[in-house]
């Protein structure tokens, strides 16, 4: 009878240096690794031409979803590919299965009305914990605060420690609190 642990795949919060964060999503994912960049479109001048593009909200920011033995031997390969950690303890930053789930169901909507921050920007402390019932961010939870930079409150999802999106405005009627 074999007593051999299996690692567990987790998500890890990551630094690029550089603005490398598409080609590092490119090589880990050559080696089945799947990867998270927040994006979102937008409109850039080349000459006389407009063009609406993709490009990562927050660069140098990349979520990894693999075993730590797997990413130990990718760093090796991808040296400006670094772990975050957090600023007290030094731990890696792992973000737990679930909250990287809503995370993705809001940020990769590509939806032009999200606004991202920096987690020292919002103070998530002031908010009501809400889950949405109803329209694009259906079932998805957070927290309902007025943000900087809308006029109105909306739904925000965070990353503590790295990132938080605020959702498109969502009308208090596809709102319901959670005790």
């Amino acid at each position: 009878m074999s007593t051999k642990k299996t690692e567990e795949a987790v998500w890890f919060a990551m630094r690029v240096t550089y603005k490398r964060e598409l080609i590092a999503k490119q090589l880990l994912e050559r080696q089945s690794i799947e990867t998270f960049i927040p994006m979102r479109y937008e409109t850039r001048r080349s000459g006389m031409r407009k063009k609406h593009e993709l490009v990562p909200v927050i660069h140098n920011l990349i979520f990894v979803h693999t075993e730590q033995s797997k990413i130990q031997r990718a760093k090796e390969r991808i040296p400006f590919l670094q772990y975050m950690t957090c600023s007290g303890s030094g731990e890696k930053i792992i973000v737990p299965e679930d909250q990287m789930q809503r995370f993705i169901a809001v940020a990769g909507t590509y939806d032009e009305q999200l606004i991202y921050f920096r987690d020292d920007e919002v103070n998530l402390a002031k908010g009501v914990k809400v889950r949405i019932c109803g329209g694009e961010f259906d079932g998805q939870e957070g927290v309902f605060l007025k943000v900087k930079g809308a006029r109105d409150k909306r739904v925000v999802i965070a990353i503590q420690g790295v990132v938080a999106v605020a959702t498109a405005s969502v009308h208090p009627s596809q709102i319901e609190i959670i005790p």
